[in-house]
């Protein structure tokens, strides 16, 4: 019998390898970034079937020149254009504040979003004040939006005797129930089937309210995610899913997950999802985008899943070394630009802004943000032992504390009581 394979060579497994490594010169140049007007806005009650290369085009709002065209603008005002940069700014402002509260050894962790501000201040700003929202750990931005006290996030920050959550977060694994913001999560893509789970539960209960989740480009990969698109294709949900595709998980290149060989948004288009992919870099496509989602789930036209094409200026966070996997610079050679820059751009071609005034509340919110870590670190900081008293890591988990517990407690009482003397109180 003829061996019909001896005439073909070994097969390859192929492992996906970044462009760029550190030492070379990043050049992206292959990235199409099409006209603003080239892909047009459909009515948000269009099937998915009939919007399938919305998911591998990109939508764009603000040209080159800092113009707003085509279908998609949004059309916003001066006074909504400039809430939206200070937002951003704000967010950037606090980033590199608590960045610099780290590096001297006020908080064990924290982690920047510099160059995706959009993908969660102009998102927000789409949305109803009371949708909830499902972020991941780079989405601080909704509530700053939001105007959830700077002061308290710090507090989290710090883990410090201030933080609501008594210092059992990982600090940014904020929790805001108050403003519609559920809690962060470290482990990847948690939050996608909640968000499917609570929107299905709006949709039950005959409410007007929906949800929005993010997650990063390489969660897509993790089992959640995928059970969370078929729930909400399967149900309708009134859900909006966005990947913030900022090219890197930790030292992972996007190909890892998949990014080879198709667009992100791409995997919304085989469960029937209405899928967008977005320039993340342009605040006002991101929020475009955003308020389509939103006024299609709130019809009752189903979920939509959003890719925001962007990049991520710096590491992962404050553990991470990108000059360790990375070619230096490659931000500054990003060709969708800066958003910050981009919509500062677009004001100051309207006559709305100027060079000065940008300036000034650059100078004005760095000036606020120090102020309120002030009186964050007031309530106390890494080590220095203003923290929740030892005896409340037994409250908030059972109604009803079990024996058990209540025998370590009491045995954490006397210790406490042995080494500090009576100036020890228990809460």
């Amino acid at each position: 019998m003829t061996d019909k394979k001896s005439n073909l060579g070994p097969l390859r497994l192929h492992i996906p390898e970044p462009k760029f490594r550190p030492g070379d010169e990043a050049d992206f140049s292959d990235i199409v970034v099409p006209p603003v007007d080239l892909i047009a806005k459909p009515d948000e009650a269009s099937t998915p079937a009939s919007i399938q290369d919305l998911a591998y085009g990109l939508v764009r709002v603000l040209d080159d020149d800092g113009q707003a065209k085509g279908s998609w603008n949004p059309g916003l005002n001066a006074d909504q254009l400039r809430l939206m940069l200070r937002n951003m700014m704000m967010v950037r402002a606090f980033d590199d504040r608590m960045f610099r509260a780290q590096r001297q050894g006020k908080t064990s962790f924290y982690m920047k979003s510099t160059g995706e501000e959009a993908t969660s201040v102009a998102t927000t700003m789409a949305l109803a004040s009371d949708d909830m929202t499902f972020p991941s750990y780079r989405q601080q931005g909704i509530l700053i939006t939001r105007g959830y006290p700077l002061v308290q996030m710090m507090n989290q920050i710090y883990s410090n005797r201030s933080d609501h959550l008594k210092g059992r977060q990982l600090p940014i694994m904020y929790s805001a129930p108050s403003h519609s913001f559920f809690s962060v999560s470290g482990n990847l893509a948690t939050q996608y089937p909640q968000a499917v789970g609570w929107a299905m539960a709006s949709a039950s209960r005959g409410d007007t309210r929906i949800s929005a989740v993010w997650c990063g480009e390489g969660s897509t990969a993790e089992g959640d995610f995928h059970a969370a698109m078929t729930f909400a294709a399967v149900y309708n949900a009134p859900v909006i899913m966005q990947v913030v595709n900022n090219q890197w998980a930790i030292s992972s290149f996007s190909g890892i997950a998949g990014g080879e060989r198709t667009t992100f948004a791409a995997r919304g288009v085989g469960y029937g999802i209405a899928s967008l992919r977005v320039d993340g870099n342009d605040p006002l496509a991101v929020y475009a985008a955003m308020r389509w989602a939103a006024d299609r789930a709130r019809t009752n036209n189903g979920p939509t899943f959003i890719e925001y094409f962007t990049y991520r200026a710096e590491g992962h966070s404050t553990s991470d070394d990108p000059e360790a996997y990375r070619a230096a610079k490659e931000y500054d050679k990003w060709p969708l630009g800066d958003p910050v820059n981009r919509l500062k751009a677009h004001l100051i071609l309207l006559g709305e802004w100027t060079e000065e005034q940008h300036a000034d509340q650059a100078a004005e919110l760095t000036d606020s943000v120090k102020k309120m870590q002030k009186e964050a670190e007031a309530n106390g900081i890494l080590g220095h032992g203003l923290h929740h008293p030892f005896d409340t890591m037994f409250e908030d988990v059972f109604e009803e504390m079990p024996w058990h517990l209540k025998e370590q407690a009491a045995e954490l009482h006397e210790e406490q009581e042995a080494k500090f003397g009576t100036e020890w109180e228990p809460s």
